[in-house]
């Protein structure tokens, strides 16, 4: 089994992915950027591994027991399911990460699921029901889900514009499980098991975190992530002056607009004097 990856648990979000995944329910992840989404489900994923699970799907090229798929626009059914390749004089089909998914049993995350195109989403939707079957019209097949199979997919639905939300046509299809952004105590102890600084060093940096999703309400466009937090405490664990390392790790990567990295910057000098 492969190495569990750190995840440190805010809710009851443990039991309900594994309640759900015992029911082979399909499961959507809803939260902002940078929240720990696609660490929990690599967390879950190596958590539930079934005995002689990793074999089977090394035996198909698929390490461990989830297959992850970042979406965007030009992520197209091809893409998902699979397409005819030439090789040398032969024309070949190649399964594509779904379809791989299904047929071994594995969990298939597809992240930031509304970033594909439409028609791409509503492949799944077969997968989604008591049916939980894969058209491959291309070669004019149905594959049946291998009893294992998970799909899991997220999307933040604090950035999305109103074109690319998740139709309701979807979204009741799935359990879903809400995530935010941890509590300061939480949120210190994940950046400094991520980032190796001490406890007093990760407890300002998760305040700074506090302080700084307050300024959404003043104009900024995103709240600051975990992951950006984790990234100021490596950079001051490697010896940056803490008030450098959150201008470059946060305040500039954050937005564009000087006025609102001026007033991130007052927050990490009244934090780090």
């Amino acid at each position: 089994m492969d190495a569990i990856p750190y995840y440190l648990p805010v809710g009851d979000e443990l039991e309900i992915f594994t309640a759900a995944h015992a029911s082979r329910l399909p499961i959507l992840l809803k939260g902002p950027t940078g929240c720990g989404k696609t660490r929990f489900v690599e967390y879950m994923a190596a958590r539930l591994q079934r005995p002689g699970a990793a074999m089977q799907a090394a035996g198909q090229g698929i390490p461990g027991n989830l297959i992850t798929v970042a979406c965007h626009e030009d992520l197209t059914g091809s893409d998902l399911v699979g397409r005819y390749l030439i090789k040398g004089d032969e024309t070949v089909w190649i399964d594509g990460p779904l379809t791989q998914a299904v047929k071994s049993g594995v969990i298939c995350y597809l992240d930031e699921i509304v970033e594909a195109r439409k028609d791409t989403i509503v492949l799944i939707h077969p997968l989604t029901d008591h049916r939980r079957i894969l058209p491959i019209d291309k070669k004019g097949e149905i594959i049946e889900a291998h009893p294992d199979f998970l799909l899991v997919i997220s999307y933040n639905p604090g950035y999305q514009s109103v074109l690319k939300d998740l139709k309701h046509s979807t979204r009741q299809r799935f359990v879903t499980i809400d995530f935010d952004y941890p509590p300061r105590e939480k949120e210190a102890q994940i950046i400094a098991h991520e980032s190796g600084v001490d406890m007093e060093t990760a407890l300002s940096l998760a305040k700074l975190g506090e302080k700084v999703r307050h300024l959404k309400a003043s104009g900024l466009e995103e709240g600051v992530s975990t992951r950006l937090l984790i990234y100021a405490g490596q950079l001051i664990q490697r010896q940056l002056p803490p008030r450098r390392a959150c201008r470059v790790a946060v305040s500039t990567s954050l937005t564009d607009d000087v006025e609102s990295q001026r007033a991130i910057d007052a927050l990490v000098a009244a934090i780090f004097e």
